[in-house]
């Protein structure tokens, strides 16, 4: 009997690369807090993570987010050079990320220990 690591890891590595995607967004929109006219962007991650879990349930491929899944951050606060970049919130953004991907990759070496030991034996 063979071990299907799509089965047994299910969404965690589509989860961990979007986490990953997500960071290079929010870091893109730290990087220009300071340029006039930048929009800030962002992923709906449940939206994201439910399609690819209804394409992973259908058996379709399961694709990385396109620019079409990046929506702009609407402002707290407006800045007189259109710049929609708030760093406090985008810190914020940051850091809340990190420890969601932190949480992923704790789950996913816990899921590989199990399977070592499945293979393995106790």
């Amino acid at each position: 009997m063979s071990i299907s690591f799509d089965d047994a890891l299910g969404l965690s590595p589509y989860a961990m690369q979007l986490k990953l995607d997500r960071a290079e967004v929010i870091s893109s929109n730290l990087a220009n807090v300071d340029t006039p006219g930048y929009l800030a962007r962002d992923l709906d991650y449940s939206a994201v993570m439910a399609s690819v879990a209804s394409s992973f349930d259908q058996g379709d491929n399961v694709s990385a987010p396109s620019s079409e899944d990046l929506l702009y951050r609407v402002p707290y606060q407006t800045s007189q050079d259109g710049n929609t970049v708030e760093l406090q919130v985008e810190q914020g953004k940051f850091a809340q990320n990190a420890v969601s991907f932190d949480t992923s990759v704790t789950f996913l070496n816990q899921t590989f220990k199990g399977l070592k030991t499945a293979i393995e034996g106790s």
